[in-house]
Protein backbone atom coordinates (compact mmCIF):
# COMPACT_ATOMS: atom_id res chain seq x y z
CA UNK A 1 0.00 0.00 0.00
CA UNK A 2 1.73 3.13 -1.11
CA UNK A 3 2.22 6.06 0.93
CA UNK A 4 0.46 9.28 -0.22
CA UNK A 5 2.63 11.72 2.08
CA UNK A 6 6.50 12.45 0.48
CA UNK A 7 8.79 10.69 2.53
CA UNK A 8 12.21 11.41 4.19
CA UNK A 9 13.70 7.92 4.19
CA UNK A 10 17.19 9.25 2.21
CA UNK A 11 18.67 11.26 5.24
CA UNK A 12 18.44 14.34 3.48
CA UNK A 13 19.71 17.48 5.87
CA UNK A 14 16.83 19.38 7.31
CA UNK A 15 16.26 22.49 9.43
CA UNK A 16 13.96 22.79 12.38
CA UNK A 17 11.90 25.56 13.38
CA UNK A 18 9.94 26.63 16.41
CA UNK A 19 8.31 29.81 17.83
CA UNK A 20 8.52 30.61 21.64
CA UNK A 21 5.32 31.74 23.14
CA UNK A 22 5.12 34.38 25.88
CA UNK A 23 4.18 31.12 28.56
CA UNK A 24 6.88 29.11 26.73
CA UNK A 25 10.70 28.95 28.31
CA UNK A 26 13.53 28.40 26.07
CA UNK A 27 14.38 24.92 27.80
CA UNK A 28 11.01 24.01 27.36
CA UNK A 29 10.92 24.83 23.41
CA UNK A 30 14.45 23.37 23.06
CA UNK A 31 13.35 19.62 24.73
CA UNK A 32 10.11 20.07 21.98
CA UNK A 33 12.75 20.80 19.58
CA UNK A 34 15.01 17.64 20.80
CA UNK A 35 11.92 15.47 20.19
CA UNK A 36 11.10 16.89 16.86
CA UNK A 37 15.13 16.42 15.96
CA UNK A 38 14.30 12.80 17.43
CA UNK A 39 11.12 12.40 15.05
CA UNK A 40 13.59 13.28 12.20
CA UNK A 41 16.33 11.25 12.50
CA UNK A 42 14.00 8.56 13.24
CA UNK A 43 12.39 9.14 9.68
CA UNK A 44 16.13 9.61 8.43
CA UNK A 45 16.91 12.86 7.77
CA UNK A 46 19.81 14.54 9.49
CA UNK A 47 19.02 18.09 11.63
CA UNK A 48 21.96 20.51 10.36
CA UNK A 49 20.66 23.38 12.24
CA UNK A 50 17.67 24.88 15.00
CA UNK A 51 15.96 27.90 14.52
CA UNK A 52 13.98 29.35 17.47
CA UNK A 53 11.88 32.89 17.15
CA UNK A 54 10.06 35.07 20.07
CA UNK A 55 6.65 36.00 19.18
CA UNK A 56 3.02 36.46 20.60
CA UNK A 57 1.36 34.79 17.97
CA UNK A 58 2.43 32.84 15.32
CA UNK A 59 2.29 34.89 11.75
CA UNK A 60 -0.52 33.76 9.66
CA UNK A 61 0.46 33.92 6.60
CA UNK A 62 4.30 32.40 7.32
CA UNK A 63 4.31 30.93 11.24
CA UNK A 64 7.70 32.86 11.50
CA UNK A 65 8.13 36.78 11.02
CA UNK A 66 9.74 37.75 7.77
CA UNK A 67 12.89 38.82 8.65
CA UNK A 68 13.58 35.02 10.26
CA UNK A 69 11.90 33.86 7.16
CA UNK A 70 14.99 35.39 5.50
CA UNK A 71 17.85 34.43 7.89
CA UNK A 72 16.51 30.68 7.50
CA UNK A 73 16.34 31.11 3.89
CA UNK A 74 20.03 32.70 3.71
CA UNK A 75 21.41 28.98 5.86
CA UNK A 76 19.27 26.81 3.23
CA UNK A 77 20.52 27.58 0.44
CA UNK A 78 24.31 28.04 1.47
CA UNK A 79 24.18 24.38 3.03
CA UNK A 80 21.99 23.17 0.61
CA UNK A 81 19.39 21.72 2.73
CA UNK A 82 16.53 19.47 1.28
CA UNK A 83 13.99 20.07 3.92
CA UNK A 84 12.68 22.70 6.47
CA UNK A 85 10.75 20.91 9.59
CA UNK A 86 8.14 23.46 11.55
CA UNK A 87 7.77 22.21 15.54
CA UNK A 88 3.87 22.74 15.07
CA UNK A 89 0.80 22.21 12.40
CA UNK A 90 1.14 25.03 9.78
CA UNK A 91 -2.24 25.31 7.71
CA UNK A 92 -2.35 25.10 4.43
CA UNK A 93 -1.88 28.73 3.34
CA UNK A 94 1.16 28.82 5.70
CA UNK A 95 2.69 25.83 3.51
CA UNK A 96 1.81 27.22 0.29
CA UNK A 97 3.74 30.76 1.26
CA UNK A 98 6.57 29.03 3.09
CA UNK A 99 7.36 27.07 -0.02
CA UNK A 100 7.29 29.86 -2.01
CA UNK A 101 9.77 31.40 0.30
CA UNK A 102 12.24 28.94 0.57
CA UNK A 103 11.97 27.13 -2.70
CA UNK A 104 11.82 23.33 -1.04
CA UNK A 105 10.21 20.97 0.54
CA UNK A 106 8.26 22.30 4.02
CA UNK A 107 7.19 19.73 6.70
CA UNK A 108 5.07 20.40 10.05
CA UNK A 109 4.91 17.84 13.39
CA UNK A 110 1.85 16.56 11.71
CA UNK A 111 3.25 16.05 8.59
CA UNK A 112 6.15 14.21 10.05
CA UNK A 113 4.45 11.74 12.48
CA UNK A 114 2.87 10.66 10.12
CA UNK A 115 5.76 10.05 7.62
CA UNK A 116 6.75 7.95 10.67
CA UNK A 117 3.87 6.03 11.39
CA UNK A 118 3.94 5.08 7.75
CA UNK A 119 7.51 3.62 8.44
CA UNK A 120 7.04 1.69 11.18
CA UNK A 121 3.19 0.09 9.73
CA UNK A 122 4.06 -3.48 9.39
CA UNK A 123 0.95 -5.12 9.15
CA UNK A 124 -2.13 -4.14 6.63
CA UNK A 125 -4.28 -2.97 9.87
CA UNK A 126 -1.31 -0.42 10.80
CA UNK A 127 -1.05 0.23 6.98
CA UNK A 128 -4.56 1.27 6.80
CA UNK A 129 -5.00 2.69 9.89
CA UNK A 130 -2.03 5.12 8.50
CA UNK A 131 -3.10 5.80 5.35
CA UNK A 132 -6.59 6.57 5.92
CA UNK A 133 -5.10 9.12 8.71
CA UNK A 134 -2.30 10.74 5.80
CA UNK A 135 -5.31 11.27 2.81
CA UNK A 136 -7.08 12.87 6.31
CA UNK A 137 -4.09 15.05 6.30
CA UNK A 138 -3.75 15.63 2.55
CA UNK A 139 -7.44 16.64 1.45
CA UNK A 140 -7.48 19.98 2.40
CA UNK A 141 -3.84 20.48 1.58
CA UNK A 142 -4.38 20.01 -2.19
CA UNK A 143 -3.69 23.62 -3.29
CA UNK A 144 -0.16 22.76 -2.16
CA UNK A 145 0.48 19.15 -2.91
CA UNK A 146 -0.72 18.76 -6.52
CA UNK A 147 0.18 15.30 -7.06
CA UNK A 148 -2.00 14.09 -10.11
CA UNK A 149 -3.54 10.92 -7.78
CA UNK A 150 -4.14 7.51 -9.90
CA UNK A 151 -7.71 7.78 -11.25
CA UNK A 152 -9.53 4.72 -9.98
CA UNK A 153 -12.66 6.01 -11.76
CA UNK A 154 -10.93 8.12 -14.55
CA UNK A 155 -11.99 7.38 -18.05
CA UNK A 156 -14.55 9.26 -20.96
CA UNK A 157 -17.61 10.53 -19.03
CA UNK A 158 -16.05 10.11 -15.30
CA UNK A 159 -15.14 13.79 -15.29
CA UNK A 160 -17.95 16.46 -15.08
CA UNK A 161 -17.75 19.21 -17.21
CA UNK A 162 -15.51 21.81 -16.21
CA UNK A 163 -13.63 20.08 -13.65
CA UNK A 164 -10.12 20.32 -13.07
CA UNK A 165 -7.51 18.14 -12.19
CA UNK A 166 -7.43 18.92 -8.64
CA UNK A 167 -10.87 18.52 -8.05
CA UNK A 168 -10.72 15.17 -9.52
CA UNK A 169 -7.85 14.39 -7.23
CA UNK A 170 -10.32 16.05 -3.78
CA UNK A 171 -13.08 13.08 -4.86
CA UNK A 172 -10.18 9.97 -5.54
CA UNK A 173 -9.16 11.44 -1.87
CA UNK A 174 -13.05 11.21 -0.64
CA UNK A 175 -13.44 7.87 -2.61
CA UNK A 176 -10.33 6.93 -0.65
CA UNK A 177 -10.79 7.77 2.77
CA UNK A 178 -14.55 6.59 2.48
CA UNK A 179 -13.17 2.94 1.23
CA UNK A 180 -10.54 3.02 3.71
CA UNK A 181 -13.13 3.76 6.67
CA UNK A 182 -14.88 0.99 5.40
CA UNK A 183 -11.78 -1.57 6.13
CA UNK A 184 -11.27 0.03 9.04
CA UNK A 185 -15.35 -0.75 10.25
CA UNK A 186 -14.73 -4.21 9.32
CA UNK A 187 -11.84 -5.09 11.28
CA UNK A 188 -12.92 -2.91 13.92
CA UNK A 189 -16.22 -5.69 14.25
CA UNK A 190 -13.57 -8.19 14.39
CA UNK A 191 -11.34 -6.66 16.76
CA UNK A 192 -14.28 -6.10 18.61
CA UNK A 193 -15.26 -10.09 18.91
CA UNK A 194 -11.88 -10.52 19.54
CA UNK A 195 -12.19 -8.68 22.39
CA UNK A 196 -15.57 -9.37 23.67
CA UNK A 197 -14.46 -13.62 23.68
CA UNK A 198 -11.54 -12.21 26.02
CA UNK A 199 -14.07 -10.59 29.11
CA UNK A 200 -13.74 -13.33 31.21
CA UNK A 201 -10.52 -13.00 32.09
CA UNK A 202 -8.41 -9.63 33.59
CA UNK A 203 -6.39 -7.21 31.09
CA UNK A 204 -4.17 -5.03 31.50
CA UNK A 205 -2.57 -2.47 29.26
CA UNK A 206 0.69 -0.92 28.98
CA UNK A 207 0.64 2.75 28.37
CA UNK A 208 3.17 5.65 28.11
CA UNK A 209 4.73 8.37 26.08
CA UNK A 210 6.02 6.78 22.87
CA UNK A 211 10.02 5.29 23.61
CA UNK A 212 9.75 4.92 27.40
CA UNK A 213 10.20 0.96 27.17
CA UNK A 214 6.90 -0.22 26.94
CA UNK A 215 7.47 -3.10 24.71
CA UNK A 216 10.88 -4.10 26.50
CA UNK A 217 8.40 -4.48 29.58
CA UNK A 218 6.42 -6.49 27.87
CA UNK A 219 9.06 -8.67 26.71
CA UNK A 220 10.24 -9.02 30.42
CA UNK A 221 6.83 -10.25 31.74
CA UNK A 222 5.80 -12.05 29.02
CA UNK A 223 8.77 -13.53 28.07
CA UNK A 224 7.55 -12.57 24.31
CA UNK A 225 9.78 -11.38 21.30
CA UNK A 226 8.28 -7.73 20.98
CA UNK A 227 9.91 -5.27 18.68
CA UNK A 228 11.96 -2.58 20.83
CA UNK A 229 14.10 -0.26 19.34
CA UNK A 230 15.93 3.20 20.76
CA UNK A 231 13.48 5.29 18.40
CA UNK A 232 10.22 6.98 18.70
CA UNK A 233 6.96 4.45 17.25
CA UNK A 234 9.24 1.49 17.28
CA UNK A 235 5.79 -0.85 17.39
CA UNK A 236 2.38 0.61 15.87
CA UNK A 237 -0.01 -2.72 16.46
CA UNK A 238 -1.00 -3.81 19.43
CA UNK A 239 0.53 -7.27 20.93
CA UNK A 240 -1.69 -9.30 23.31
CA UNK A 241 -0.20 -12.19 25.47
CA UNK A 242 -1.55 -14.53 27.99
CA UNK A 243 0.26 -14.49 31.08
CA UNK A 244 0.21 -16.45 34.30
CA UNK A 245 1.93 -15.32 37.85
CA UNK A 246 0.74 -18.06 40.35
CA UNK A 247 -1.59 -19.83 38.94
CA UNK A 248 -3.59 -16.02 37.93
CA UNK A 249 -3.99 -15.54 34.26
CA UNK A 250 -4.10 -12.19 32.94
CA UNK A 251 -4.04 -11.04 29.10
CA UNK A 252 -1.29 -7.79 28.92
CA UNK A 253 -1.20 -5.57 25.96
CA UNK A 254 1.47 -3.17 24.77
CA UNK A 255 -0.06 -0.44 22.76
CA UNK A 256 1.06 2.72 20.52
CA UNK A 257 3.36 5.10 22.11
CA UNK A 258 1.42 8.30 23.15
CA UNK A 259 3.47 11.83 21.89
CA UNK A 260 2.53 15.46 22.41
CA UNK A 261 0.60 17.18 19.67
CA UNK A 262 -0.21 13.64 18.31
CA UNK A 263 -2.47 14.28 15.37
CA UNK A 264 -6.12 13.93 15.68
CA UNK A 265 -6.68 11.90 12.23
CA UNK A 266 -4.38 9.44 14.27
CA UNK A 267 -6.04 9.22 17.32
CA UNK A 268 -9.17 8.85 15.00
CA UNK A 269 -8.13 5.96 12.54
CA UNK A 270 -6.20 4.38 15.59
CA UNK A 271 -9.80 3.50 17.39
CA UNK A 272 -9.26 -0.11 17.92
CA UNK A 273 -5.93 0.16 19.06
CA UNK A 274 -7.11 2.87 21.65
CA UNK A 275 -9.94 0.41 22.74
CA UNK A 276 -7.68 -1.86 24.10
CA UNK A 277 -6.58 1.11 26.52
CA UNK A 278 -9.91 2.00 26.95
CA UNK A 279 -11.11 -1.47 27.42
CA UNK A 280 -8.42 -2.82 29.95
CA UNK A 281 -8.76 -3.44 33.82
CA UNK A 282 -5.73 -2.07 34.80
CA UNK A 283 -3.65 0.28 32.95
CA UNK A 284 0.41 0.22 33.76
CA UNK A 285 1.83 3.79 33.03
CA UNK A 286 5.27 3.54 32.16
CA UNK A 287 6.85 7.08 32.46
CA UNK A 288 11.08 7.12 31.41
CA UNK A 289 12.16 8.80 34.77
CA UNK A 290 15.80 9.43 33.30
CA UNK A 291 14.21 11.85 30.74
CA UNK A 292 14.73 15.47 31.82
CA UNK A 293 10.96 16.34 31.11
CA UNK A 294 9.57 13.69 32.19
CA UNK A 295 6.40 14.99 34.18
CA UNK A 296 5.36 16.46 31.22
CA UNK A 297 5.69 13.49 29.35
CA UNK A 298 3.76 11.74 32.45
CA UNK A 299 0.91 14.64 31.83
CA UNK A 300 0.70 14.48 27.87
CA UNK A 301 -0.47 10.41 28.50
CA UNK A 302 -2.65 11.17 31.61
CA UNK A 303 -4.88 13.93 29.00
CA UNK A 304 -4.61 11.43 26.26
CA UNK A 305 -6.40 9.22 28.96
CA UNK A 306 -8.97 11.69 29.66
CA UNK A 307 -9.63 12.17 26.28
CA UNK A 308 -10.49 8.75 25.37
CA UNK A 309 -12.20 8.13 28.44
CA UNK A 310 -9.54 6.12 30.11
CA UNK A 311 -8.63 8.37 32.78
CA UNK A 312 -10.10 6.45 36.15
CA UNK A 313 -8.32 3.00 35.48
CA UNK A 314 -6.88 1.24 38.07
CA UNK A 315 -3.05 2.27 36.96
CA UNK A 316 0.62 1.45 38.73
CA UNK A 317 2.75 4.22 37.48
CA UNK A 318 5.76 2.29 36.26
CA UNK A 319 9.11 4.93 36.73
CA UNK A 320 11.41 3.00 34.12
CA UNK A 321 15.03 3.45 33.29
CA UNK A 322 16.12 4.11 36.79
CA UNK A 323 19.79 2.78 35.55
CA UNK A 324 20.14 5.83 33.26
CA UNK A 325 18.55 9.20 36.02
CA UNK A 326 21.49 11.11 36.39
CA UNK A 327 21.34 14.06 38.83
CA UNK A 328 23.94 16.75 40.14
CA UNK A 329 23.94 17.09 43.98
CA UNK A 330 23.64 20.66 45.16
CA UNK A 331 26.28 22.85 46.58
CA UNK A 332 25.85 23.66 50.02
CA UNK A 333 26.64 27.14 49.39
CA UNK A 334 24.44 27.47 46.43
CA UNK A 335 21.57 29.48 47.77
CA UNK A 336 19.78 29.01 44.53
CA UNK A 337 16.19 27.26 44.22
CA UNK A 338 16.76 23.69 43.86
CA UNK A 339 15.77 22.01 40.39
CA UNK A 340 14.86 19.04 39.77
CA UNK A 341 18.29 18.07 38.36
CA UNK A 342 19.12 18.16 41.90
CA UNK A 343 16.79 15.51 43.31
CA UNK A 344 18.34 12.23 43.77
CA UNK A 345 16.50 8.78 43.01
CA UNK A 346 15.60 8.26 46.65
CA UNK A 347 14.34 11.85 46.81
CA UNK A 348 12.14 11.18 43.98
CA UNK A 349 10.49 8.43 44.76
CA UNK A 350 9.35 9.24 48.16
CA UNK A 351 8.14 12.47 46.85
CA UNK A 352 5.95 10.41 43.78
CA UNK A 353 4.98 7.99 46.64
CA UNK A 354 3.95 10.67 48.94
CA UNK A 355 2.06 13.32 46.14
CA UNK A 356 0.35 10.55 44.37
CA UNK A 357 -2.23 8.56 44.74
CA UNK A 358 -2.16 5.97 42.16
CA UNK A 359 0.52 3.28 43.09
CA UNK A 360 4.04 3.59 41.68
CA UNK A 361 7.27 1.48 41.27
CA UNK A 362 10.43 2.35 39.92
CA UNK A 363 12.35 -0.66 37.63
CA UNK A 364 14.84 -0.95 35.47
CA UNK A 365 13.41 -3.52 32.35
CA UNK A 366 16.61 -3.27 30.61
CA UNK A 367 18.87 -4.38 33.73
CA UNK A 368 15.84 -5.97 35.66
CA UNK A 369 16.22 -3.61 38.31
CA UNK A 370 13.20 -4.26 41.01
CA UNK A 371 11.35 -6.91 38.74
CA UNK A 372 10.32 -9.10 41.09
CA UNK A 373 8.93 -6.52 43.34
CA UNK A 374 6.91 -5.15 40.11
CA UNK A 375 5.66 -8.33 39.29
CA UNK A 376 4.08 -8.98 43.07
CA UNK A 377 2.76 -5.88 42.31
CA UNK A 378 1.03 -6.24 39.49
CA UNK A 379 0.02 -9.99 40.70
CA UNK A 380 -1.84 -7.94 43.58
CA UNK A 381 -3.27 -5.18 41.59
CA UNK A 382 -4.81 -8.12 39.26
CA UNK A 383 -5.83 -10.72 41.79
CA UNK A 384 -7.63 -7.78 43.56
CA UNK A 385 -9.73 -7.61 40.50
CA UNK A 386 -10.09 -11.38 39.70
CA UNK A 387 -11.11 -11.81 43.21
CA UNK A 388 -13.96 -9.36 42.52
CA UNK A 389 -15.30 -9.92 39.75
CA UNK A 390 -14.97 -14.49 40.91
CA UNK A 391 -14.93 -14.15 44.39
CA UNK A 392 -15.31 -18.11 44.24
CA UNK A 393 -12.68 -18.98 41.70
CA UNK A 394 -10.93 -21.72 43.41
CA UNK A 395 -7.18 -21.23 41.76
CA UNK A 396 -6.96 -18.26 44.40
CA UNK A 397 -7.65 -19.97 47.31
Amino acid sequence: MSSPILTTRNAETAILVAVILQKQSDEEVNDYLEELEFLAETAGAVTKKRFLQKVDTPNPKTFIGSGKVIEIKEYADEHEIDLIIFDDELTPTQLRNLEKEFERRIMDRTNLILDVFAQRAKTAYAKTQVELAQYQFLLPRLTRLWTHLERQRGGIGMRGPGETEIETDRRVIREKISKLKEELKKIDRQMSTQRKNRESIVRVALVGYTNVGKSTIMNMISKSEVFAENKLFATLDTTVRKVVFENLPFLLSDTVGFIRKLPHQLVESFKSTLDEVREADLLLHVVDISHPVFEDQLNVVVKTLQEIGAADKPTLLVFNKIDAYSWVKKDEDDLSPRSKENFSLEELKNSWMAKSSTPAIFISAKHKTNVEEFRQKIYSLVREIHTTRYPYDKFLY
